[in-house]
């Protein structure tokens, strides 16, 4: 072997040792919970039990570490094939368990958490419901995954970007828009504190739910009555019937027909509080722009 042959090969060991060194490394997070997680090493087998979540670990390009992921997560097709372990409010915490994973990342409102850390596995909690929240929990779940700040930074630019390409495509007309979201037909809403009162925010349209209320309140279907939105936004799953509860056909946005009932993919899409934020912005714009008055 020659003196630069010999030299190349012992920089690429080099090189890997390096490599091998930076994901043996701890890494120390605290979640939602204020708690302190360390991890021994990055970790290479994930669950997730929150959709958003799913979301961010394959957005920040590492779909390949999850083991299992919740039933209600459906993007991207790479998920497709992997296992479900159950829901936010009744995970199967003997399939997660069997799954053997590194992690696992779940809302803080998820239930099983306490009972999982007992069985000796690695918990995060993070809720988003905010768009700092969003930021900050990117940001976390970066960290978790061993990767650098910029991963996220340059996500989170790229939403923060797209929604404001978006306000800037409507007409100026929008500000006089008065919005109701329903989130689900109990009905809880989307208020003006949410991540999605937010976006509607930005995009210049006025939330008739204030912030006051929460994120997302539940509500008197009477004071929908009383707010009098000009626009009804709600996704196909619950919307059945929304229109025949008492009064509403005397709301603006029911009488003049300006609703837009999105759906399951693209509700999907607007109620998550992660990666795909871009897209759900624009499909609100497209609803204002579609009914703003003149």
């Amino acid at each position: 072997m020659t003196v630069k042959g010999w030299m190349a090969g012992w920089l690429a060991v080099l090189a890997w040792g390096v490599c091998a060194l930076a994901a043996a490394q701890p890494v120390t997070v605290t979640d939602d919970r204020g708690r302190t997680i360390t991890l021994p090493a990055p970790p290479q087998r994930i669950v997730t039990i929150l959709p958003s979540l799913t979301e961010t670990v394959c957005e920040l390009q590492q779909c390949h570490r999850l083991v299992g992921v919740d039933r209600y997560s459906n993007w991207p097709s790479a998920i497709e094939s992997l296992p479900r372990v159950g829901g936010g409010i009744d995970p199967n915490i003997e399939a997660i368990v069997a799954l053997r994973p590194d992690v696992v990342l779940v809302a803080l409102s998820s239930r099983g958490s306490e009972r999982l850390e007992a069985l000796g596995l690695k918990v995060v909690a993070l809720e988003p419901k905010t768009h700092a929240d969003v930021q900050r929990v990117m940001g976390t779940v970066a960290q978790v995954l061993g990767l650098p700040p910029q991963e996220a930074g340059r996500l989170w630019r790229h939403i923060d970007a797209a929604v404001s390409a978006a306000a800037q495509s409507l007409p100026p007309e929008v500000r006089r828009t008065r919005v109701y979201f329903e989130v689900n037909r109990a009905p809880y809403a989307a208020g003006a504190a949410s991540f999605i009162g937010e976006t509607l925010a930005r995009l210049g349209a006025q939330n008739i739910v204030p912030a006051a209320l929460g994120p997302f309140p539940k509500l008197n279907p009477e004071f929908v009555v009383r707010a009098n939105p000009d626009v009804i936004m709600v996704g196909a799953r619950n919307a059945d019937g929304m229109t025949d509860r008492p009064g509403w056909k005397r709301i603006r946005a029911v009488s003049e027909g300006r609703l837009c009932v999105f759906s399951h993919e693209e509700a999907d899409t607007i109620i998550r509080p992660g990666p795909r934020m871009a897209e759900g912005a624009r499909l609100l714009a497209d609803c204002l722009r579609k009914h703003v008055q003149p």
